[in-house]
């Protein structure tokens, strides 16, 4: 009689285990330290939904560490069902032959309701075929600001409510801020992202040929224009002064900010949780990235950076299940609020952006909407729907090499950035070819 129920129970816990079993869900990331915490609540918050699917997160370092990794492991057969991967990689991930299965396809075929119109044109566009077909998922968009000591303003005597919409005006205003004291005037995180990059887009001008390079592979860059070169010119003039000091690539300027060295910091949205939790001794607002007035009566819409969601192929169709339910979790209005109050990125959805405003987010943060309005300033352009640019992450580093060159006074504005679409062109024959095999 035991021995019978020990076998019966024996059998029907084998049968009930696979059934009980949630399928792992993998999803590797590039989100340290605070952010990477939230990734991991987000996680554990979408498993406590439900108990088919087990999201499981793994951090797997820089952006570029990241991307590399999941192609590594896909060519060795063992890539994750999700990878994070940054904007710059974008067409590497397009032009990845079968290693992607796009977002789109993933979503019909859970049937998970999926409305690629529900979400930000400015981000959206980035990440779509040129019907409208979202290739991968929104997840931490983000797009440039400028951060400016309020203090600052009355040390100086300047009136705190003066006007930096343009850089004209930035440029009186610095030079106040240190004839009052102040060492520096004004620095900046992601160069080429903030500098070269929005600048174009903000005043409504090519970055590259072919629409930035969303409309073919035989694409070369635009950026030495007359406007461009004015610019670094004025940043390498302003360097010798300190009105502007260059503190490197990424967000390594940041402490110079932060410690109340320079009174302006030009950088990602996503720095606003940062910047708020480290800034001790003066308060801060954050204002539109400033244009030039002598070239346009108003500004575009800024271009965004951050990251998107690619399923990669060669998983079960139970994982791109998961990952679908995931992904209508993830664009819920309540988590996308969260995730922008807490970040500073995008909130990737009309309706997050809608609740946010119901919810008076913006009375108590009113910092937080403004990267918001700043993207949504005015329907995108061919200029100004953002770049899909091939070898981008290597383009970056030559870009940022030339204007490093020009704050150190070793070359001109006008042959930097010569040089710079030089080398760049030559890294994009290079994708070409490799692309079109």
């Amino acid at each position: 009689m035991n021995k019978t129920w020990i076998v019966a129970a024996a059998v029907a816990m084998g049968l009930a285990s696979p059934a009980a079993a949630a399928t792992k869900v993998e999803w590797w990331h590039a989100m340290g330290g605070e952010l990477g915490q939230k990734v991991e609540e987000i996680a554990r918050n979408f498993n406590a939904t439900q108990s088919d699917y087990e999201l499981v997160p793994v951090y797997k370092g820089t952006y570029a560490e990241t991307m590399t990794s999941a192609i590594a492991a896909f060519r060795a057969g063992q890539q994750p069902a999700i990878v994070q991967v940054f904007e710059v990689g974008t067409a590497t991930m397009m032009a990845a032959k079968g290693a992607v299965k796009p977002v789109y396809e993933v979503m019909a075929e859970a049937g998970e309701p999926f409305d690629p119109k529900a979400y930000l044109q400015a981000v959206t566009g980035y990440y779509s075929t040129t019907d409208g077909r979202m290739l991968s998922m929104p997840f931490n968009s983000s797009t440039p600001v400028m951060y400016v000591n309020l203090d600052a303003a009355a040390k100086a005597g300047i009136d705190p409510k003066t006007d930096l919409a343009t850089w004209e005006q930035v440029g009186d205003y610095i030079k106040k801020a240190q004839a009052a004291g102040y060492t520096c005037g004004m620095t900046t995180g992601w160069p080429s992202w903030t500098q070269i990059e929005n600048l174009s887009a903000w005043h409504n001008l090519p970055f590259a040929t072919n629409e930035n390079g969303f409309a073919g592979l035989d694409t070369v860059l635009e950026i030495n224009g007359p406007l461009q070169v004015k610019h670094l010119e004025t940043l390498g003039e302003w360097q010798k002064t300190k009105a502007f000091d260059y503190g490197g690539r990424r967000s390594d300027a940041r402490p110079k900010f932060i410690s109340g060295e320079c009174v302006l910091y030009i950088d990602s949205s996503a720095s606003l949780a940062g910047i708020r939790n480290a800034v001790q001794d003066f308060k801060f607002g954050v204002n539109m990235l400033p244009y030039w007035a002598s070239a346009v009566e108003k500004p575009q819409n800024s271009i965004i950076g951050g990251a998107t969601l690619w399923v990669l192929s060669g998983k079960s169709a139970e994982e791109y299940k998961g990952a679908a339910k995931f992904f209508t979790y993830l664009s819920s209005p309540e988590v996308q609020v969260d995730w922008h109050l807490f970040t500073g990125y995008l909130p990737i959805t009309t309706a997050a952006y809608e609740l946010a405003k119901k919810q008076g987010a913006y009375d108590k943060n009113p910092l937080a909407e403004v990267s918001i309005r700043q993207i949504n300033l005015n329907q995108p352009t061919a200029n100004s729907k953002g770049l899909r640019l091939g070898n981008f992450v290597q383009i970056r580093d030559v870009i940022e090499e030339e204007m490093e060159a020009v704050f150190a006074g070793t070359k001109s504005a006008k042959d930097a950035l010569d040089s710079a679409k030089t080398r760049s062109d030559d890294l994009l024959r290079r994708f070409e070819r490799t692309a079109g095999n």
